[in-house]
């Protein structure tokens, strides 16, 4: 099992780290001052010109759509050398996207490439794929247990060529942003197939009639703007019955093609925020004193960042061997690595994070750090692709099943 990056990617790691740390992060600050306090939900001509320029000069670079493994649309590269760069990515919070790697749209894009038809490929995947469009997945409601997917009840009724869409979703990541011009929507379409033959992914371009953003849903307090997390409205909304991706009961197999991939790529970049925030941290230790003294050399603060080495180091080693196994044995047995790093990558993250902010004092929790919003998205992402608790019940059944042929 070669957990390593390959001679292929070392190059790349190399330029992508070089443009993060020269190009990309420098122009950070001033694109997110750039958010206006009215009228969030727009971008500025100066974020625009930030990141296009970006974005232009990545493409130049042929560094764009590194995710996208076993398809002649990518770049080439194994799900293991793209934990590499995706690392690298996450140390910065515009960066997934001058590469074309962001969420949601490299899931999105993954169910595109997999599960649409030609027509629907031309109309959205070329477009996301160049960078010219943006996407949400709709998933969660607002009035089920929505971590059981089988409850939701999205209605999704068929009316001759087409299908009407009645209900609300919620916590629809980068709808807010002005360039999101269509969703993939999880609807419920029952049969009297078994409980997960129940529910359909079908295509909604942003603008049918009928779909209203209600609000952006706060995160502590945070809009996220002006990528934002939107709570939305489907009132008799028609799209046709070919925007309907396999068939009717195909929703949890789309589903989870799509998830895989990304909570991986999730907790790919959870590594490299703790990464950052480490280094941040030993920086900050050093080059303050207090009592007399430099910061390391108070109370435990060499055992915390020796153990938050220890931490990144193993959590890195769980998500290889996860992306491994992605690349080499099947969905079915690569679920169960999934869950491992879905829980314990952005705890980690979020713990060294935490001290990370201790270190620096006030200053961690404020707009002169990215601390803070990192330990926002980070503590976000428990609940993001499926909560803790839910990925901890499916190790324990999987552990349990090696013991037992009754039932788990």
């Amino acid at each position: 099992m070669d957990l390593g990056p390959s001679e292929r990617v070392k190059p790349l790691i190399d330029q992508v780290s070089q443009m993060i740390e020269q190009e990309i992060i420098p122009l950070e600050g001033e694109y997110f001052s750039e958010v206006p306090k009215d009228g969030r939900w727009t971008l500025t001509n100066r974020q625009l010109e930030i990141l296009e320029g970006l974005k232009a000069t990545a493409k130049e670079r042929q560094l764009w759509n590194f995710w996208l493994t076993d398809s002649e649309r990518g770049y080439g590269l194994t799900t293991v050398e793209y934990a590499y760069l995706a690392e690298e990515m996450g140390k910065s919070r515009l960066a997934p996207e001058v590469f074309n790697c962001n969420a949601p749209d490299t899931g999105n894009m993954e169910v595109f490439e997999r599960y649409a038809t030609p027509a629907l490929k031309e109309k959205w995947l070329t477009p996301l794929l160049a960078g010219h469009i943006r996407s949400a997945y709709l998933m969660t409601e607002p009035d089920v247990g929505s971590s059981d997917a089988t409850n939701l009840r999205m209605s999704c009724i068929r009316d001759g060529d087409y299908y009407i869409l009645n209900g609300e979703k919620w916590w629809a990541s980068g709808a807010g942003d002005p360039r999101c011009a269509v969703y993939l929507v999880m609807v419920h379409t029952p049969t009297d197939k078994g409980k997960h033959r129940q529910h359909s992914m079908i295509v909604v371009p942003a603008d049918t009639p009928g779909v209203t953003v209600l609000r952006p849903m706060e995160v502590f307090g945070h809009d996220d703007a002006p990528h934002g997390h939107m709570h939305i409205r489907f009132e008799n909304v028609k799209v046709p019955a070919s925007n309907l991706l396999l068939e009717e009961g195909a929703g949890f197999e789309v589903a989870q093609g799509r998830l895989g991939p990304g909570r991986i790529h999730h907790c790919m970049r959870a590594i490299g925020l703790a990464e950052a925030a480490l280094a941040t941290m030993c920086e900050r230790s050093l080059s303050r004193e207090a009592f007399g003294r430099s910061l390391h050399q108070l109370g435990a603060n060499h055992d915390i960042i020796a153990e938050c080495r220890i931490e990144i180091e193993q959590a890195r080693l769980l998500c290889l061997k996860a992306a491994w196994m992605m690349d080499n044995a099947s969905a079915k047995e690569a679920a169960i690595w999934i869950s491992q790093i879905k829980v314990v990558a952005p705890r980690m993250a979020l713990k060294v994070t935490d001290e990370a902010m201790q270190m620096l004092g006030a200053k961690g929790i404020s707009q002169d750090a990215n601390l803070a919003h990192q330990w926002i998205n980070l503590r976000t992402l428990r609940f993001a692709d499926g909560p803790d608790a839910v990925h901890r019940r499916q190790i324990a059944r999987a552990e349990l099943r090696k013991h037992t042929s009754e039932p788990i």
